[in-house]
């Protein structure tokens, strides 16, 4: 039975696994953030006019980029979390040989849940990368014909 158990336990921690490799994703993308905000910060007293402006701008989307970041990995910590009560959940049943199945359903649908979360911050914060990308048009100047 326990052999049963274990093999019922590997699923979700597989899910974990995944969990993990987006937090290093994560990690990685937070880390590039704040090097680039703290070089922001620094261009933010040696700037005026447009160029300041310019730097506040991409300060600010960073500023909710970290924001965005910090609250998927919580997020995804939340989900492990989940996932960990899920796979307890299943060895208990098991040693007390009493019926947890709703239980162990509940934990792993709220660990998929954040997960989901967790990605759909993920793609707001891409999203908010790419509009950092983006090449204001002072620069573009679409008024001239070139």
């Amino acid at each position: 039975m326990i052999a049963q158990t274990i093999q019922l336990a590997l699923a979700p921690v597989f899910v974990l696994v995944a969990i993990g490799n987006i937090m290093n994703l994560l990690s990685a993308r937070l880390g590039r953030v704040v090097d680039r905000s703290r070089e922001l910060q620094r261009m933010h007293g040696e700037t005026d006019g447009i160029a300041h402006d310019i730097v506040v701008r991409q300060i600010r989307i960073l500023d909710r980029r970290i924001h965005l970041i910090g609250k998927a990995i919580l997020s995804l910590v939340l989900s492990g979390l989940a996932i960990g009560t899920t796979v307890a959940i299943l060895f208990i049943e098991e040693l007390l040989a009493t019926d947890l199945q709703r239980f162990a359903a509940a934990a792993f649908l709220l660990s998929v849940a954040l997960l989901m979360y967790a990605l759909w911050l993920f793609l707001k914060e891409t999203r908010a990368a790419s509009a950092a990308l983006r090449i204001p048009a002072d620069y573009l100047e679409l008024d001239r014909r070139i």
